[in-house]
């Protein structure tokens, strides 16, 4: 685990850590060719630049963000705000659905909006092939 990432996942706490710890194992094992790293104070996995997914504490809950995550079809993720991003709030370690967060995992390579290049086109996302 990267130190950063580390230190991240040393200040959660019971079921918060528990989530974590469920949700990098998962993530580590279907993004192999994706850098990781804490980006503005959470986990997040990038390919070439482009944010795919990370997570997040939040009040009430673990969230887990898939940036290009409206475009993957996947009942299992609610719409977060306003671009392409979609989550899963997770409350328990047992609420996790490997094989469906393995699907979304999947989709996060095949199916991307280009976020790393949002600033320069002005808000504008366009999708990458």
């Amino acid at each position: 685990m990267q130190e950063d990432i580390a230190k991240y996942h040393a200040a959660l706490e019971g079921e918060d850590l528990r989530i974590a710890e469920q949700l990098y194992q998962l993530i580590e094992s279907e993004l192999k060719e994706t850098e990781a790293k804490v980006w503005h104070a959470h986990p997040v996995w990038f390919m070439d630049g482009n944010p795919l997914a990370g997570y997040s504490r939040l009040k009430s809950c673990m969230r887990l963000l898939f940036w290009s995550g409206q475009s993957f079809e996947e009942d299992c993720l609610s719409p977060e705000g306003k671009f392409k991003a979609a989550e899963i709030r997770f409350t328990s370690a047992d609420d996790i659905d490997e094989a469906a967060l393995r699907r979304c995992l999947q989709k996060s390579m095949e199916i991307q909006w280009d976020y790393k290049n949002i600033v320069k086109r002005k808000g504008r996302l366009e999708r990458l092939k």
